[in-house]
């Protein structure tokens, strides 16, 4: 699962199990390649020594601040709140929800999508049989 790390609005949140269970929480561009990190004992010192590792959960979150900011809320939780999200797998919006930052679940429009997108939704007259 690549998300592009060229790509800066594409980060995503991520829990890891650990061989005793414990789950950690993280964000990345590239999930898999981060827990490849992990694995390798690059990367965060609570995971050296506690593998094997599994991905049990990661969803898409946007732009850099958002996922650092769910990633907080998410650390916030507590442990039979993490395990539900692994187990039910939820969306962005169910995850913000959740983790008590609904404000999250819509990432900000990029720029240039705004430049895009007309200001007034155009409505065309309906066609008239000649």
């Amino acid at each position: 699962m690549s998300t592009g790390a060229s790509r800066p609005d594409r980060w995503s949140v991520y829990l890891v199990r650990t061989r005793l269970g414990t789950l950690y929480t993280g964000i990345a561009t590239d999930v898999v390649r981060r827990l490849g990190e992990h694995a390798g004992g690059r990367g965060a010192k609570y995971l050296r020594a506690r593998g094997p590792l599994t991905l049990a959960y990661s969803v898409s979150v946007g732009t850099r601040g958002s996922a650092l900011r769910l990633e907080a809320a998410i650390k916030r939780l507590p442990r039979v709140s993490k395990e539900n999200i692994v187990q039910v797998q939820p969306g962005l919006v169910t995850l913000a929800r959740l983790a008590g930052r609904p404000d999250l679940a819509t990432p900000a429009p990029s720029p240039s999508a705004a430049i895009l997108a007309p200001a007034i939704p155009v409505q065309c007259p309906p066609a008239t049989p000649d």
